[in-house]
């Protein structure tokens, strides 16, 4: 007779280790015919979606045309920024061919053998590339169902011959092209606020460049886990592509969950942690997650985080928006400080802000 699994004889991080250890990744749970998720993907209630509303909420996440004249698109951004902290662009510089591309070769090194992929496969955070399941599984209440290829492109190159094959020339083009369009991007973002164009320039905002690819494949119970969790970003701001597997990514709108809609060649945009910080909260950092695949095909998407390059450099809020009016909601910090502390937490709705916010109360 089988031995039954207790509560009191379970053992989360054991299961945890021989999952982690097996370097197949959900993808190859996913292909071995699994028709219940292991007991470590189940998520507490509060980090689940539930029903749906009867009445959808009628936001929607807004497109905007950047080939547009400046000032309504400086407005139309300003405007995204300053209350849902999300929005798509179309009629960037960059074309839809490698857009597809991206996510073509990115589709193919996930759908790869396990013994190709197992020869990428790290939890090392010093590597420049690595591939792996839910980097935060660890030190989260549950794993999420995805597997990440992770390519620090920048202050320093990477290791081109640890990077996948199928994905080098890709990723190579598509940094190039991502921080042409984050240098126009984060012109007219400071324009919105009202500073000079080439402030987050200056401030090396460009340069700490992180793409992360993530494979979200069919799950058997997609009622029991998440893609991702809610969760905000620690960076100034994210880039996002996506396939057409739609209706898994969400933002948080008031009280309700709306879908991010894959429109064909646009490019998803969102405001980070820092960034609202450093606007004084001018510009929101909007929660975010992704729900569970639960149809046939997976998901792809690829992001890129633009960070500060210079790690040892003090941020805060811009002093050209602090005044009597309106005094510095944060105090400033060392980045580098900053990034350790959002490393060593849970990845989860409740953002760094807080941790460094005055309080303006006090006389």
């Amino acid at each position: 007779m089988a031995a039954v699994t207790t509560e009191h004889s379970y053992d989360r991080l054991k299961e945890l280790k021989q999952f982690d250890e097996s370097k197949i990744g959900v993808k190859g749970l996913a292909d071995s015919g699994i028709t219940s998720l292991p007991r470590f993907f189940h998520h507490p209630p509060e980090n689940l979606p539930g029903p749906k509303p009867k009445k959808r909420p009628q936001l929607t996440i807004p497109v905007i045309d950047l080939s547009g004249e400046r000032s309504t698109v400086v407005e139309e951004i300003r405007r995204s920024c300053c209350t849902l902290g999300f929005f798509q662009i179309v009629n960037h510089s960059i074309p839809p061919t490698l857009i597809g591309s991206v996510i073509s070769s990115t589709k193919e090194f996930f759908e790869q053998s396990t013994e190709y992929k197992m020869r990428f496969y790290t939890r090392d955070g010093e590597k420049s590339v690595a591939y792996h399941t839910d980097f935060e599984m660890y030190r989260s209440k549950a794993a999420s169902w995805r597997d990440t290829l992770e390519v620090r492109m920048s202050p320093l190159e990477p290791d081109w011959e640890a990077v996948p094959e199928m994905c080098r020339a890709v990723l190579a083009e598509w940094d190039k092209a991502v921080r042409v369009l984050g240098e126009e991007l984060m012109s007219i973002l400071c324009e919105g606020l009202g500073i000079k164009t080439n402030k987050l320039k200056e401030l090396s905002c460009l340069d700490g460049r992180l793409s992360v690819s993530h494979y979200y494949p069919q799950c058997p119970q997609p009622e029991l886990t998440v893609g991702l969790v809610p969760h905000t970003d620690a960076a100034v701001l994210a880039m996002v592509v996506q396939n057409e597997v739609g209706g898994l990514l969400q933002v948080k709108c008031g009280d309700e969950w709306v879908d991010v809609n894959a429109v064909p060649g646009a490019i998803v945009i969102n405001i980070g942690d820092l960034l609202q910080m450093m606007s004084n909260d001018e510009y929101k950092s909007a929660e975010h997650r992704v729900l569970a695949n639960p149809v046939e095909g997976a998901r792809v998407s690829s992001v890129v985080f633009f960070s500060p390059g210079n790690q040892d450099k003090l941020y805060g809020p811009f002093p050209e928006l602090i005044s009597t009016v309106k005094p510095a909601v944060y105090r400033e910090f060392v980045y580098e400080e900053y990034i350790k502390r959002f490393l060593g937490k849970e990845l989860d709705a409740k953002t760094l802000t807080t941790f460094y916010q005055i309080d303006n109360t006090k006389a």
